[in-house]
Protein backbone atom coordinates (compact mmCIF):
# COMPACT_ATOMS: atom_id res chain seq x y z
CA UNK A 1 0.00 0.00 0.00
CA UNK A 2 2.97 2.61 -0.33
CA UNK A 3 2.84 2.85 3.55
CA UNK A 4 5.80 1.47 5.89
CA UNK A 5 5.73 1.62 9.67
CA UNK A 6 9.27 2.26 11.04
CA UNK A 7 10.19 -0.32 13.66
CA UNK A 8 11.30 2.31 16.04
CA UNK A 9 7.88 3.20 16.20
CA UNK A 10 6.87 0.06 18.10
CA UNK A 11 10.40 -0.37 20.23
CA UNK A 12 10.25 3.43 21.71
CA UNK A 13 10.79 3.18 25.69
CA UNK A 14 8.15 4.73 27.77
CA UNK A 15 9.01 8.78 28.61
CA UNK A 16 10.09 7.94 31.96
CA UNK A 17 12.62 5.27 30.60
CA UNK A 18 13.49 7.70 27.75
CA UNK A 19 14.46 9.92 30.83
CA UNK A 20 17.10 7.64 32.34
CA UNK A 21 18.44 6.35 28.66
CA UNK A 22 18.96 10.67 28.09
CA UNK A 23 20.78 10.80 31.69
CA UNK A 24 23.13 8.02 30.93
CA UNK A 25 23.92 8.56 27.67
CA UNK A 26 24.94 12.56 28.76
CA UNK A 27 27.27 10.72 31.30
CA UNK A 28 29.07 8.71 28.91
CA UNK A 29 29.49 10.81 26.50
CA UNK A 30 31.01 13.24 29.22
CA UNK A 31 33.75 10.79 29.78
CA UNK A 32 34.92 10.62 25.71
CA UNK A 33 33.44 14.37 24.53
CA UNK A 34 36.97 15.87 22.57
CA UNK A 35 37.74 19.82 23.80
CA UNK A 36 35.79 22.67 22.16
CA UNK A 37 38.54 23.68 20.35
CA UNK A 38 39.11 20.02 18.83
CA UNK A 39 35.28 20.20 17.76
CA UNK A 40 35.27 24.00 15.83
CA UNK A 41 38.11 22.69 13.73
CA UNK A 42 36.28 18.93 13.28
CA UNK A 43 33.41 20.89 11.98
CA UNK A 44 35.52 23.14 9.68
CA UNK A 45 37.59 20.04 8.42
CA UNK A 46 40.87 21.08 9.74
CA UNK A 47 41.69 17.99 11.55
CA UNK A 48 45.50 16.99 11.12
CA UNK A 49 47.82 16.68 14.21
CA UNK A 50 47.94 19.03 16.93
CA UNK A 51 47.76 19.74 20.62
CA UNK A 52 44.59 21.01 23.09
CA UNK A 53 45.13 24.57 24.93
CA UNK A 54 46.52 24.45 27.86
CA UNK A 55 43.13 25.78 29.56
CA UNK A 56 41.65 22.22 28.85
CA UNK A 57 41.26 20.24 32.11
CA UNK A 58 44.39 17.72 30.93
CA UNK A 59 46.60 18.25 27.90
CA UNK A 60 46.71 15.91 25.29
CA UNK A 61 49.41 15.90 22.75
CA UNK A 62 49.82 14.36 18.97
CA UNK A 63 46.20 13.51 18.75
CA UNK A 64 45.41 11.80 15.00
CA UNK A 65 42.00 10.81 13.47
CA UNK A 66 42.73 7.14 14.44
CA UNK A 67 42.89 8.32 18.27
CA UNK A 68 39.61 10.10 17.81
CA UNK A 69 38.14 7.02 16.10
CA UNK A 70 39.09 4.92 18.76
CA UNK A 71 37.78 7.58 21.32
CA UNK A 72 33.87 7.61 19.63
CA UNK A 73 33.99 3.87 18.71
CA UNK A 74 34.78 3.08 22.50
CA UNK A 75 31.95 5.82 23.77
CA UNK A 76 29.32 4.00 21.27
CA UNK A 77 29.95 0.72 22.63
CA UNK A 78 29.59 1.52 26.37
CA UNK A 79 26.21 3.87 25.02
CA UNK A 80 24.86 0.53 23.59
CA UNK A 81 25.65 -1.59 27.13
CA UNK A 82 23.01 1.05 28.93
CA UNK A 83 20.57 0.90 26.04
CA UNK A 84 20.18 -2.85 25.76
CA UNK A 85 18.23 -3.39 29.44
CA UNK A 86 15.86 -0.69 27.87
CA UNK A 87 14.76 -2.48 24.61
CA UNK A 88 10.66 -3.21 25.24
CA UNK A 89 9.79 -6.04 27.20
CA UNK A 90 5.93 -5.35 27.62
CA UNK A 91 3.16 -6.58 25.17
CA UNK A 92 2.63 -4.79 22.29
CA UNK A 93 -0.68 -4.50 21.12
CA UNK A 94 -1.39 -3.73 17.47
CA UNK A 95 -4.54 -3.64 15.13
CA UNK A 96 -4.52 -5.69 12.24
CA UNK A 97 -4.07 -2.88 10.01
CA UNK A 98 -1.06 -1.76 11.79
CA UNK A 99 0.98 -5.00 11.42
CA UNK A 100 0.13 -5.34 7.80
CA UNK A 101 1.78 -2.29 7.21
CA UNK A 102 5.03 -2.75 9.65
CA UNK A 103 8.09 -4.37 7.98
CA UNK A 104 10.44 -4.49 10.26
CA UNK A 105 14.56 -5.41 9.59
CA UNK A 106 14.36 -8.42 12.02
CA UNK A 107 11.42 -10.40 13.98
CA UNK A 108 9.97 -8.83 16.66
CA UNK A 109 8.89 -10.48 19.63
CA UNK A 110 5.60 -10.07 22.26
CA UNK A 111 3.76 -9.14 19.71
CA UNK A 112 -0.37 -9.10 20.59
CA UNK A 113 -3.13 -9.07 18.24
CA UNK A 114 -6.97 -8.87 18.87
CA UNK A 115 -9.54 -9.82 16.58
CA UNK A 116 -11.88 -12.49 14.75
CA UNK A 117 -11.39 -15.85 13.54
CA UNK A 118 -12.11 -15.96 9.98
CA UNK A 119 -11.26 -19.18 8.85
CA UNK A 120 -9.05 -21.97 10.49
CA UNK A 121 -7.02 -24.27 7.99
CA UNK A 122 -5.41 -27.33 10.04
CA UNK A 123 -2.82 -29.06 9.08
CA UNK A 124 -1.16 -32.16 11.57
CA UNK A 125 1.72 -29.96 13.46
CA UNK A 126 0.05 -25.97 12.78
CA UNK A 127 -2.82 -24.15 12.41
CA UNK A 128 -3.01 -21.55 10.14
CA UNK A 129 -5.63 -18.28 10.98
CA UNK A 130 -7.09 -15.86 9.21
CA UNK A 131 -8.06 -12.79 12.03
CA UNK A 132 -9.52 -10.18 11.13
CA UNK A 133 -10.90 -6.94 13.21
CA UNK A 134 -12.82 -4.52 10.90
CA UNK A 135 -9.21 -2.87 10.70
CA UNK A 136 -8.36 -4.04 7.40
CA UNK A 137 -10.03 -5.62 4.09
CA UNK A 138 -6.81 -8.23 4.12
CA UNK A 139 -7.01 -10.47 7.14
CA UNK A 140 -3.35 -10.92 9.47
CA UNK A 141 -2.11 -14.98 8.86
CA UNK A 142 -1.20 -16.76 11.64
CA UNK A 143 0.73 -19.96 12.77
CA UNK A 144 -0.34 -21.46 15.41
CA UNK A 145 1.51 -24.73 16.60
CA UNK A 146 -1.19 -27.23 17.49
CA UNK A 147 -0.33 -28.19 20.85
CA UNK A 148 -0.08 -24.52 21.69
CA UNK A 149 -3.05 -23.59 24.55
CA UNK A 150 -6.33 -23.47 23.76
CA UNK A 151 -5.42 -24.41 19.94
CA UNK A 152 -8.37 -26.17 19.72
CA UNK A 153 -11.03 -23.44 20.78
CA UNK A 154 -9.91 -21.30 17.06
CA UNK A 155 -12.98 -22.03 15.48
CA UNK A 156 -14.73 -18.94 12.90
CA UNK A 157 -16.16 -16.57 14.21
CA UNK A 158 -14.64 -16.85 17.38
CA UNK A 159 -13.20 -13.65 19.45
CA UNK A 160 -9.09 -14.41 20.65
CA UNK A 161 -6.33 -12.64 21.42
CA UNK A 162 -2.87 -14.00 19.87
CA UNK A 163 0.55 -13.40 21.46
CA UNK A 164 3.66 -14.15 19.64
CA UNK A 165 6.41 -13.06 17.28
CA UNK A 166 6.41 -11.08 14.10
CA UNK A 167 8.58 -12.80 11.30
CA UNK A 168 9.09 -12.46 7.93
CA UNK A 169 6.80 -14.93 5.72
CA UNK A 170 7.56 -17.13 3.23
CA UNK A 171 3.83 -16.53 1.28
CA UNK A 172 3.45 -14.04 -0.94
CA UNK A 173 0.12 -12.81 0.44
CA UNK A 174 1.64 -10.66 3.34
CA UNK A 175 5.65 -9.61 3.63
CA UNK A 176 5.10 -11.24 7.81
CA UNK A 177 3.08 -12.99 9.44
CA UNK A 178 2.80 -13.99 13.54
CA UNK A 179 4.34 -17.33 14.87
CA UNK A 180 1.58 -17.55 17.90
CA UNK A 181 2.74 -18.88 20.92
CA UNK A 182 -0.05 -18.08 23.21
CA UNK A 183 -3.93 -18.16 22.38
CA UNK A 184 -6.42 -16.76 24.22
CA UNK A 185 -9.91 -17.70 23.28
CA UNK A 186 -12.35 -14.83 24.49
CA UNK A 187 -15.40 -15.16 22.72
CA UNK A 188 -16.08 -18.81 21.78
CA UNK A 189 -17.75 -20.15 18.39
CA UNK A 190 -19.63 -22.70 17.26
CA UNK A 191 -17.81 -22.76 13.86
CA UNK A 192 -20.92 -25.17 12.53
CA UNK A 193 -23.91 -22.79 13.03
CA UNK A 194 -21.86 -19.52 12.78
CA UNK A 195 -24.07 -17.75 9.68
CA UNK A 196 -20.79 -15.85 8.44
CA UNK A 197 -18.82 -18.82 6.78
CA UNK A 198 -16.09 -18.38 4.18
CA UNK A 199 -17.91 -19.41 1.34
CA UNK A 200 -19.31 -16.35 -0.85
CA UNK A 201 -22.29 -14.72 0.77
CA UNK A 202 -24.82 -13.22 -1.09
CA UNK A 203 -26.08 -9.31 0.02
CA UNK A 204 -30.04 -10.86 0.16
CA UNK A 205 -28.65 -13.31 2.61
CA UNK A 206 -26.10 -10.95 4.47
CA UNK A 207 -29.54 -8.57 4.74
CA UNK A 208 -31.48 -11.11 6.59
CA UNK A 209 -28.48 -11.33 9.45
CA UNK A 210 -27.53 -7.28 9.58
CA UNK A 211 -26.75 -7.63 13.53
CA UNK A 212 -24.13 -9.68 11.89
CA UNK A 213 -23.70 -8.42 8.61
CA UNK A 214 -20.99 -5.58 9.83
CA UNK A 215 -18.44 -8.60 11.05
CA UNK A 216 -18.13 -8.94 7.19
CA UNK A 217 -14.48 -7.34 5.93
CA UNK A 218 -16.61 -5.52 3.43
CA UNK A 219 -19.14 -3.70 5.73
CA UNK A 220 -17.05 -3.18 8.19
CA UNK A 221 -14.75 -0.69 5.83
CA UNK A 222 -17.97 0.91 5.34
CA UNK A 223 -18.92 1.52 8.48
CA UNK A 224 -14.91 3.21 8.58
CA UNK A 225 -15.33 5.01 5.34
CA UNK A 226 -18.62 6.56 6.92
CA UNK A 227 -17.04 7.68 10.16
CA UNK A 228 -14.25 9.10 7.78
CA UNK A 229 -16.97 11.33 5.73
CA UNK A 230 -18.53 12.75 9.18
CA UNK A 231 -15.66 13.64 10.23
CA UNK A 232 -14.16 15.71 6.80
CA UNK A 233 -17.61 17.48 6.40
CA UNK A 234 -17.74 18.13 10.35
CA UNK A 235 -14.24 19.43 9.82
CA UNK A 236 -15.35 21.55 6.40
CA UNK A 237 -18.32 23.43 8.25
CA UNK A 238 -16.07 24.40 11.40
CA UNK A 239 -13.71 26.02 8.74
CA UNK A 240 -16.43 27.68 7.25
CA UNK A 241 -18.02 28.73 10.57
CA UNK A 242 -21.08 27.05 10.04
CA UNK A 243 -23.04 26.06 13.59
CA UNK A 244 -23.73 22.11 13.57
CA UNK A 245 -27.14 21.91 14.94
CA UNK A 246 -29.56 19.35 16.31
CA UNK A 247 -33.19 19.58 14.66
CA UNK A 248 -35.78 17.45 16.40
CA UNK A 249 -36.98 14.58 14.95
CA UNK A 250 -40.80 14.96 15.76
CA UNK A 251 -42.82 17.35 13.77
CA UNK A 252 -46.00 18.42 13.77
CA UNK A 253 -45.72 19.01 9.60
CA UNK A 254 -44.56 17.62 6.38
CA UNK A 255 -42.13 19.74 5.12
CA UNK A 256 -42.61 18.39 1.78
CA UNK A 257 -46.45 18.39 1.66
CA UNK A 258 -46.23 14.89 -0.03
CA UNK A 259 -47.75 13.03 2.64
CA UNK A 260 -45.36 10.12 2.98
CA UNK A 261 -44.82 10.52 6.85
CA UNK A 262 -45.12 8.04 9.72
CA UNK A 263 -47.56 8.67 12.23
CA UNK A 264 -46.42 8.85 16.03
CA UNK A 265 -48.21 7.41 18.69
CA UNK A 266 -47.40 5.94 21.93
CA UNK A 267 -47.58 1.77 21.35
CA UNK A 268 -49.98 2.09 24.44
CA UNK A 269 -53.33 3.59 23.06
CA UNK A 270 -52.30 2.81 19.34
CA UNK A 271 -55.85 0.67 18.83
CA UNK A 272 -57.36 3.07 20.86
CA UNK A 273 -56.69 6.38 18.99
CA UNK A 274 -57.40 4.05 15.49
CA UNK A 275 -60.96 4.03 16.56
CA UNK A 276 -61.58 7.35 17.51
CA UNK A 277 -58.80 9.58 15.65
CA UNK A 278 -60.93 12.98 17.13
CA UNK A 279 -60.29 12.79 20.50
CA UNK A 280 -57.33 14.34 21.38
CA UNK A 281 -57.70 14.21 24.79
CA UNK A 282 -55.83 10.74 24.80
CA UNK A 283 -53.36 12.01 22.18
CA UNK A 284 -49.46 11.76 24.10
CA UNK A 285 -49.25 15.31 21.92
CA UNK A 286 -52.98 16.21 21.71
CA UNK A 287 -52.91 16.19 17.72
CA UNK A 288 -50.99 14.18 15.03
CA UNK A 289 -47.10 14.20 15.01
CA UNK A 290 -44.94 13.29 12.42
CA UNK A 291 -41.38 11.31 12.52
CA UNK A 292 -39.51 14.08 10.49
CA UNK A 293 -39.23 13.97 6.41
CA UNK A 294 -36.87 16.93 6.53
CA UNK A 295 -35.34 19.01 8.75
CA UNK A 296 -35.25 22.39 6.52
CA UNK A 297 -37.88 24.64 8.50
CA UNK A 298 -36.25 23.80 11.43
CA UNK A 299 -33.15 24.81 10.70
CA UNK A 300 -34.47 28.39 9.04
CA UNK A 301 -35.37 29.22 12.54
CA UNK A 302 -31.94 28.46 14.05
CA UNK A 303 -30.42 30.33 11.14
CA UNK A 304 -32.25 33.42 12.39
CA UNK A 305 -29.89 32.94 15.31
CA UNK A 306 -26.74 31.87 14.50
CA UNK A 307 -26.47 32.73 10.54
CA UNK A 308 -25.19 29.50 8.63
CA UNK A 309 -25.99 26.23 10.34
CA UNK A 310 -25.81 22.44 9.59
CA UNK A 311 -26.80 19.11 10.55
CA UNK A 312 -26.76 15.68 9.65
CA UNK A 313 -29.90 13.45 11.08
CA UNK A 314 -32.33 10.60 10.38
CA UNK A 315 -35.40 11.30 8.56
CA UNK A 316 -38.47 8.92 7.62
CA UNK A 317 -40.26 8.47 4.46
CA UNK A 318 -43.79 6.32 4.14
CA UNK A 319 -42.86 5.04 0.53
CA UNK A 320 -43.81 2.35 -0.47
CA UNK A 321 -40.96 1.78 -2.90
CA UNK A 322 -38.86 -1.16 -3.69
CA UNK A 323 -36.09 0.24 -5.24
CA UNK A 324 -31.82 0.54 -4.73
CA UNK A 325 -32.43 4.01 -3.77
CA UNK A 326 -35.27 4.02 -1.33
CA UNK A 327 -35.45 3.45 2.15
CA UNK A 328 -37.69 4.90 4.75
CA UNK A 329 -35.23 5.35 7.50
CA UNK A 330 -31.71 7.28 6.06
CA UNK A 331 -29.60 10.39 6.45
CA UNK A 332 -29.63 13.86 5.51
CA UNK A 333 -26.96 16.04 5.85
CA UNK A 334 -28.40 19.67 5.79
CA UNK A 335 -27.45 22.96 5.58
CA UNK A 336 -29.23 26.72 5.62
CA UNK A 337 -27.76 30.13 4.24
CA UNK A 338 -28.64 33.44 5.74
CA UNK A 339 -28.17 36.63 4.20
CA UNK A 340 -28.03 35.11 0.47
CA UNK A 341 -29.50 36.00 -2.39
CA UNK A 342 -28.00 33.77 -5.13
CA UNK A 343 -28.45 30.34 -6.37
CA UNK A 344 -25.11 29.99 -7.29
CA UNK A 345 -23.51 30.84 -3.57
CA UNK A 346 -25.50 27.76 -2.38
CA UNK A 347 -24.37 25.70 -5.68
CA UNK A 348 -20.83 26.73 -4.83
CA UNK A 349 -21.16 25.66 -1.11
CA UNK A 350 -22.59 22.43 -1.72
CA UNK A 351 -20.23 21.23 -4.35
CA UNK A 352 -17.35 22.78 -2.30
CA UNK A 353 -18.45 21.21 0.28
CA UNK A 354 -18.22 17.54 -1.34
CA UNK A 355 -15.36 18.26 -3.28
CA UNK A 356 -13.45 19.33 -0.04
CA UNK A 357 -14.75 15.47 1.57
CA UNK A 358 -13.63 13.30 -1.11
CA UNK A 359 -10.33 14.86 -1.39
CA UNK A 360 -9.79 14.87 2.56
CA UNK A 361 -10.56 11.10 2.26
CA UNK A 362 -9.46 10.07 -0.82
CA UNK A 363 -5.13 9.72 0.87
CA UNK A 364 -6.81 7.56 3.56
CA UNK A 365 -5.61 4.05 4.23
CA UNK A 366 -9.52 2.83 4.42
CA UNK A 367 -10.03 4.77 0.94
CA UNK A 368 -6.74 3.69 -0.59
CA UNK A 369 -7.41 -0.47 0.72
CA UNK A 370 -11.14 -0.21 -0.50
CA UNK A 371 -10.09 1.24 -4.39
CA UNK A 372 -7.21 -1.27 -4.86
CA UNK A 373 -9.01 -4.57 -3.79
CA UNK A 374 -8.11 -7.62 -5.26
CA UNK A 375 -9.69 -10.51 -5.61
CA UNK A 376 -13.09 -11.79 -5.09
CA UNK A 377 -13.33 -8.76 -2.03
CA UNK A 378 -16.62 -6.78 -2.69
CA UNK A 379 -16.91 -8.86 -5.84
CA UNK A 380 -20.75 -7.74 -5.54
CA UNK A 381 -19.46 -3.98 -6.08
CA UNK A 382 -19.07 -1.70 -8.88
CA UNK A 383 -15.39 -2.40 -10.19
CA UNK A 384 -12.31 -0.54 -8.44
CA UNK A 385 -11.70 1.96 -11.73
CA UNK A 386 -15.25 3.25 -11.71
CA UNK A 387 -15.88 3.64 -8.92
CA UNK A 388 -11.66 5.74 -9.02
CA UNK A 389 -13.29 7.72 -11.59
CA UNK A 390 -16.41 8.32 -9.79
CA UNK A 391 -13.99 10.17 -7.05
CA UNK A 392 -11.87 11.69 -9.60
CA UNK A 393 -15.12 13.29 -11.37
CA UNK A 394 -16.11 14.57 -7.45
CA UNK A 395 -12.92 15.87 -7.04
CA UNK A 396 -12.78 17.92 -10.33
CA UNK A 397 -13.19 21.33 -10.97
CA UNK A 398 -16.46 23.21 -12.09
CA UNK A 399 -19.44 21.14 -11.90
CA UNK A 400 -21.74 21.91 -14.75
CA UNK A 401 -25.09 23.62 -14.43
CA UNK A 402 -27.91 23.64 -16.96
CA UNK A 403 -31.45 24.78 -16.19
CA UNK A 404 -34.15 22.14 -16.16
CA UNK A 405 -35.68 23.98 -19.36
CA UNK A 406 -32.32 24.03 -21.25
CA UNK A 407 -32.31 20.03 -20.03
CA UNK A 408 -35.46 19.56 -21.66
CA UNK A 409 -35.00 20.47 -24.97
CA UNK A 410 -31.58 18.37 -24.92
CA UNK A 411 -33.52 15.42 -23.60
CA UNK A 412 -36.66 16.04 -26.38
CA UNK A 413 -33.09 15.47 -28.97
CA UNK A 414 -32.81 12.18 -27.82
CA UNK A 415 -36.81 11.56 -27.21
CA UNK A 416 -36.78 7.91 -29.09
CA UNK A 417 -34.44 6.65 -26.53
CA UNK A 418 -36.81 7.08 -23.53
CA UNK A 419 -39.49 4.64 -22.30
CA UNK A 420 -40.64 8.18 -20.68
CA UNK A 421 -41.26 11.07 -23.13
CA UNK A 422 -39.53 14.22 -21.42
CA UNK A 423 -42.11 16.89 -21.03
CA UNK A 424 -41.78 20.42 -19.39
CA UNK A 425 -44.13 19.90 -16.69
CA UNK A 426 -43.86 16.71 -15.53
CA UNK A 427 -40.37 16.82 -13.97
CA UNK A 428 -37.51 14.29 -15.09
CA UNK A 429 -37.69 10.25 -14.70
CA UNK A 430 -34.40 8.28 -13.31
CA UNK A 431 -33.42 7.57 -16.73
CA UNK A 432 -33.82 11.22 -18.08
CA UNK A 433 -31.71 12.25 -14.73
CA UNK A 434 -29.09 9.28 -15.56
CA UNK A 435 -28.86 10.42 -19.72
CA UNK A 436 -28.23 13.93 -18.32
CA UNK A 437 -25.66 13.25 -15.66
CA UNK A 438 -23.68 10.75 -18.26
CA UNK A 439 -24.03 13.21 -21.66
CA UNK A 440 -24.03 16.75 -19.74
CA UNK A 441 -21.39 15.48 -16.76
CA UNK A 442 -18.78 13.68 -18.47
CA UNK A 443 -17.76 12.35 -15.62
CA UNK A 444 -18.56 15.06 -13.26
CA UNK A 445 -21.91 15.77 -11.38
CA UNK A 446 -24.68 17.64 -12.93
CA UNK A 447 -26.94 20.57 -11.35
CA UNK A 448 -29.85 21.14 -12.95
CA UNK A 449 -31.62 24.34 -12.35
CA UNK A 450 -34.79 26.90 -12.42
CA UNK A 451 -37.41 23.16 -12.16
CA UNK A 452 -41.12 24.27 -13.01
CA UNK A 453 -42.58 26.16 -10.02
CA UNK A 454 -45.59 23.93 -9.61
CA UNK A 455 -43.93 20.91 -9.59
CA UNK A 456 -41.56 21.87 -6.63
CA UNK A 457 -42.25 22.48 -2.91
CA UNK A 458 -44.33 25.31 -1.68
CA UNK A 459 -41.38 27.38 0.30
CA UNK A 460 -38.91 27.79 -3.07
CA UNK A 461 -38.73 31.09 -4.16
CA UNK A 462 -40.34 32.11 -7.87
CA UNK A 463 -37.47 32.69 -10.07
CA UNK A 464 -36.92 36.42 -11.56
CA UNK A 465 -36.23 35.30 -15.72
CA UNK A 466 -33.73 37.36 -17.47
CA UNK A 467 -34.72 39.20 -20.59
CA UNK A 468 -33.15 36.54 -22.71
CA UNK A 469 -33.95 33.56 -20.85
CA UNK A 470 -37.76 31.93 -21.90
CA UNK A 471 -39.64 29.13 -20.39
CA UNK A 472 -42.72 27.44 -20.95
CA UNK A 473 -44.07 28.37 -17.21
CA UNK A 474 -42.99 30.19 -14.04
CA UNK A 475 -39.74 28.57 -12.19
CA UNK A 476 -38.25 28.54 -9.10
CA UNK A 477 -35.05 29.13 -8.30
CA UNK A 478 -33.88 25.61 -7.07
CA UNK A 479 -31.59 22.44 -7.96
CA UNK A 480 -31.60 18.63 -8.05
CA UNK A 481 -27.56 17.07 -8.11
CA UNK A 482 -26.88 14.23 -10.34
CA UNK A 483 -24.78 11.73 -10.70
CA UNK A 484 -24.93 8.54 -12.53
CA UNK A 485 -26.25 5.54 -12.20
CA UNK A 486 -27.67 6.65 -8.67
CA UNK A 487 -28.83 10.10 -10.32
CA UNK A 488 -30.25 12.49 -7.93
CA UNK A 489 -28.27 13.13 -4.52
CA UNK A 490 -28.64 16.61 -3.75
CA UNK A 491 -31.73 19.31 -3.46
CA UNK A 492 -31.73 22.60 -2.71
CA UNK A 493 -33.33 26.21 -3.76
CA UNK A 494 -33.78 29.54 -2.68
CA UNK A 495 -36.18 29.95 0.35
CA UNK A 496 -39.58 32.37 -0.02
CA UNK A 497 -38.14 34.93 2.75
CA UNK A 498 -41.26 37.33 2.22
CA UNK A 499 -44.93 36.73 3.72
CA UNK A 500 -47.10 37.41 1.41
CA UNK A 501 -45.46 35.03 -1.88
CA UNK A 502 -44.99 32.49 0.66
CA UNK A 503 -48.87 32.89 1.83
CA UNK A 504 -49.43 32.47 -2.08
CA UNK A 505 -47.73 29.17 -2.73
CA UNK A 506 -49.11 27.61 0.31
CA UNK A 507 -52.51 28.10 -0.77
CA UNK A 508 -51.78 27.17 -4.26
CA UNK A 509 -50.30 24.08 -3.12
CA UNK A 510 -53.54 23.38 -1.15
CA UNK A 511 -51.76 23.62 2.43
CA UNK A 512 -54.34 26.12 3.42
CA UNK A 513 -57.40 28.05 2.06
CA UNK A 514 -59.03 30.94 2.92
CA UNK A 515 -58.03 34.49 2.25
CA UNK A 516 -54.79 35.75 3.98
CA UNK A 517 -53.85 38.87 5.98
CA UNK A 518 -50.75 41.46 4.85
CA UNK A 519 -50.41 42.70 8.31
CA UNK A 520 -47.22 42.10 10.29
CA UNK A 521 -48.71 41.96 13.47
CA UNK A 522 -49.36 38.17 13.21
CA UNK A 523 -53.06 38.42 14.29
CA UNK A 524 -54.73 36.80 11.20
CA UNK A 525 -58.22 36.03 10.67
CA UNK A 526 -58.73 32.11 11.81
CA UNK A 527 -59.22 31.60 8.67
CA UNK A 528 -55.99 32.46 7.28
CA UNK A 529 -53.88 30.46 10.22
CA UNK A 530 -51.64 28.15 8.59
CA UNK A 531 -52.56 25.39 10.84
CA UNK A 532 -48.91 23.69 11.80
CA UNK A 533 -46.81 25.75 9.99
CA UNK A 534 -48.03 28.51 11.72
CA UNK A 535 -44.62 28.87 13.26
CA UNK A 536 -43.38 28.60 10.05
CA UNK A 537 -44.69 31.52 8.92
CA UNK A 538 -43.92 33.85 12.15
CA UNK A 539 -40.49 33.32 10.77
CA UNK A 540 -41.31 35.84 7.86
CA UNK A 541 -43.14 38.35 10.02
CA UNK A 542 -40.27 39.71 11.81
CA UNK A 543 -36.84 40.62 9.90
CA UNK A 544 -36.23 37.26 7.60
CA UNK A 545 -33.74 37.72 5.85
CA UNK A 546 -32.86 36.14 2.44
CA UNK A 547 -31.68 32.48 2.56
CA UNK A 548 -31.40 29.42 0.95
CA UNK A 549 -30.05 25.85 1.63
CA UNK A 550 -29.71 22.11 0.47
CA UNK A 551 -29.93 18.94 1.54
CA UNK A 552 -27.69 15.84 1.00
CA UNK A 553 -28.88 12.21 0.93
CA UNK A 554 -25.97 11.04 3.27
CA UNK A 555 -26.27 7.08 2.43
CA UNK A 556 -26.54 7.54 -1.22
CA UNK A 557 -23.69 10.01 -1.73
CA UNK A 558 -21.49 7.07 0.08
CA UNK A 559 -23.18 4.18 -2.33
CA UNK A 560 -21.60 6.66 -5.14
CA UNK A 561 -18.40 6.68 -3.90
CA UNK A 562 -17.79 3.22 -2.58
CA UNK A 563 -19.91 1.29 -5.58
CA UNK A 564 -22.34 0.05 -3.23
CA UNK A 565 -25.38 -1.00 -6.01
CA UNK A 566 -28.42 -0.70 -3.40
CA UNK A 567 -28.52 1.41 -0.67
CA UNK A 568 -30.13 -1.57 2.04
CA UNK A 569 -26.25 -2.56 1.52
CA UNK A 570 -24.77 0.87 2.43
CA UNK A 571 -27.32 1.14 6.24
CA UNK A 572 -26.32 -1.26 8.55
CA UNK A 573 -29.44 -1.67 9.90
CA UNK A 574 -31.89 -0.99 6.83
CA UNK A 575 -35.31 -0.39 7.18
CA UNK A 576 -37.53 -0.28 3.65
CA UNK A 577 -40.70 -1.13 2.54
CA UNK A 578 -42.37 -4.53 4.77
CA UNK A 579 -38.80 -4.90 6.48
CA UNK A 580 -37.22 -3.81 9.48
CA UNK A 581 -35.74 -6.92 11.08
CA UNK A 582 -34.27 -6.19 14.33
Amino acid sequence: MGMRMRSSIFTTPSSSTVRVMRGKRSMVLAHHQPPPSLCNDLDQGRISRRSISSSSPRRLENIDLKELERLTKEAEERLKQYEEPLKRTTPLHMSIAECLRWEPESEEDNVVVQGYVRSVRGMKTHRFVSLGDGSSLAPLQAVVPADTNQAEGLAIGAAVRLTGKWVPSPGASQSHEMQVTQVDILGPSDAKTFPIQKKYQTPEYLRTIPHLRPRTPINAALLKMRSEAVAALTRFFAENHFTQTHPPILTSSDCEGAGEVFTVAPASNVAELSSNEDNKSKMFFRNKKYLTVSTQLHLEALAQSVGNVWTLSPVFRAEKSDTARHLSEFYMLEAEMSFVNDLDEVMDLAEDMIRNMCITMYESPTVYEFLNREGRVGSDLVAPEEVRARWEGMMADEWPRITYTDAIEFLQEHADEFEHKPVWTEGLHSEHEKFIAEHVGDGKPVFVTDYPRDIKAFYMREGQSLPDISSPGPTVECFDLLVPDLCEIAGGSMREHRLEPLLEAMKRHNIVAGEFTSSMDGNAPAEARTGPLDWYVDLRRWGCAPRGGFGIGFDRLLCYLTGVQTIRDMVSFPRWFGRCDC
